[in-house]
C-alpha cells in the first residue's frame, strides 16, 4: 500500500465515509500503521490494529497537549482545547477529577427513573405519528436535555449547542470556512454571558462547582473553565446521538438480532456494547504527538509526529474479535476501544451507557415495527475526523 490517501483515493472519500471498514481491512492487512495526509492538511499516522492502538492510547509517550511541541499552534482554538481531553499529567488529573464529580457511577445511576421521563416526554407526541426523523426528534435532545441539567444551561438553548458542536465537528473534515470561527466565537460569547450569571446566582449545578474552582485560582484558569465546559457541551451529548443511531440502524439492518432482543430486554446493555464495537459513534481518536522517536509497529515515528488512532478500526480487527463484520449481541462482553483507553477513557461513558440502554429500550417497545424510511445507501453520514453518525434517519413506526 502506498504511503498516503492521495495515492489511496478511498481513504476519507464519501464512499468511505458510507463505509470505511473494507478501506480498514486493508489497511490492517498491508500497512497498518499509515502515513496519511489527514483532511485537515496535517501529515500524520493512521493506526488500524487493536494491538497497535491500545499502546498508542496508553502509552505516556504519545502526548495531547500540542503546546508542549509547537507553542501557539493552536492560538485561534486554544479556548477549545483547555480542557482533560487535550492535557497531559499533571493537568489532566486535575482538570478530570473537577468534572468528575457529577459522573459518578452512583449519581449516574441516581438518574435513570429521570432519564426514562425525558424519554417518555419526547416519545409521546410521537406515538400517533406514521413517521419520524429519529435523531431530530429522539436522539439528539434526549442527551442535550440531559446535559443541559447536569451543567445548568438552559435546555431551551440546545439547538444553538448543536449548531455550535455540528460546526465543530464538520470543521476537522477540513472545510473549515469563516462560519466556524464565528460559531465558535458565538459559543464563547454564550458561555462567558453564562457564566455572569452563574456568579451572580451560583446554584448546585456543574457549572457553579467548575466557577468556583476556578475563582479559588490554584484549581482552574478562566480558558480552563470554557475549555471543560464546552467539552462536556459538546462530548456530552455527540457520544449518545450516534450510539442511539448507529445502535437503531444495525438493528435494522440484522433483524433476527432485533427479534432477539425484543424476545431477551435484559440483553440491551450486551446489545449496546456489540453496537460500540460495530460501528462505533466515536470514528476516531483524538490527536496524539509523539514526544520522541520511537518505533511502531516497524515504523519510525519521530518526535512530533502526529497519531491517530481509528477506534473502529481496531473493533473490528480479527485478531481481537470473532467475526467482526457481524453484528452479534450474543457475542460476550468484548474489550472495545469505542470509548478509548488509558487515563483519556471516556468520562461520561457511564452516562451514555444508560442514555442508550433507555433509548434503545424505549423505541423498541414503543416502534415494534419501525423500517427505515429510505435505502440505507441513502443515509447521509457526518463529515469529519470525530464522529461516525448520520444527519437524518427517517423511520416509518406504524
Amino acid at each position: 500500500m502506498k504511503s498516503s490517501n492521495s495515492e489511496n483515493p478511498a481513504l476519507f472519500s464519501k464512499g468511505f465515509l458510507q463505509n470505511p471498514y473494507p478501506v480498514y481491512n486493508q489497511l490492517r492487512e498491508m500497512d497498518p500503521v499509515h502515513q496519511v495526509r489527514f483532511p485537515d492538511g496535517q501529515l500524520g499516522w493512521l493506526v488500524t490494529r487493536y494491538e497497535d492502538a491500545v499502546e498508542v492510547l496508553k502509552d505516556p509517550r504519545f502526548i495531547k497537549d500540542i503546546s508542549k511541541l509547537y507553542d501557539g499552534s493552536m492560538d485561534q482554538m486554544s479556548v477549545f482545547t483547555q480542557n482533560m481531553l487535550f492535557s497531559d499529567p499533571p493537568d489532566h488529573k486535575r482538570l478530570r477529577g473537577l468534572a468528575q464529580k457529577a459522573f459518578t457511577p452512583k449519581l449516574i445511576a441516581g438518574m435513570r427513573n429521570h432519564i426514562q421521563e425525558i424519554a417518555d416526554g419526547l416519545l409521546d407526541p410521537l406515538s400517533d405519528r406514521s413517521s419520524i426523523n429519529l435523531i431530530d426528534e429522539f436522539a439528539f435532545p434526549l442527551p442535550i436535555i440531559v446535559i443541559c441539567e447536569i451543567l445548568g444551561v438552559p435546555v431551551e438553548d440546545r439547538n444553538k449547542f448543536r449548531l455550535w458542536s455540528n460546526s465543530l465537528i464538520e470543521g476537522t473534515s477540513g472545510e473549515i470556512g469563516a462560519s466556524m470561527f464565528d460559531h465558535m466565537n458565538q459559543f464563547i460569547q454564550y458561555l462567558g454571558q453564562w457564566f455572569a450569571k452563574v456568579r451572580e446566582h451560583p446554584g448546585d449545578d456543574l457549572i457553579s462547582q467548575l466557577i468556583a474552582a476556578e475563582e479559588e485560582g490554584d484549581r482552574l484558569t478562566e480558558k480552563e473553565l470554557y475549555g471543560v465546559v464546552s467539552l462536556l457541551i459538546i462530548a456530552g451529548h455527540e457520544t449518545t446521538v450516534n450510539l442511539i443511531g448507529n445502535t437503531i440502524l444495525a438493528l435494522l439492518e440484522y433483524p433476527e438480532q432485533q427479534n432477539l432482543l425484543r424476545e431477551h430486554p435484559e440483553m440491551i446493555p450486551q446489545a449496546l456494547e456489540e453496537s460500540l464495537r460495530y460501528n462505533g459513534p466515536v470514528e476516531f481518536s483524538t490527536s496524539r504527538w509523539a514526544s520522541e522517536a520511537l518505533e511502531l509497529n516497524g515504523k519510525q515515528i519521530r518526535p512530533g509526529d502526529l497519531v491517530v488512532v481509528s477506534l473502529n478500526a481496531a473493533n473490528h480487527d480479527p485478531a481481537k474479535f470473532k467475526d467482526p463484520e457481524l453484528f452479534d449481541i450474543t457475542r460476550e462482553k468484548s474489550p472495545h476501544l469505542a470509548f478509548g483507553m488509558g487515563i483519556h477513557f471516556c468520562l461520561g461513558a457511564p452516562l451514555a451507557r444508560l442514555e442508550g440502554e433507555i433509548a434503545i429500550a424505549s423505541l423498541l417497545e414503543r416502534f415494534p415495527d419501525m423500517q427505515l424510511n429510505i435505502d440505507k445507501s441513502e443515509l447521509e453520514w457526518r463529515p469529519g475526523m470525530i464522529v461516525r453518525g448520520v444527519k437524518e434517519i427517517p423511520l416509518s413506526i406504524q
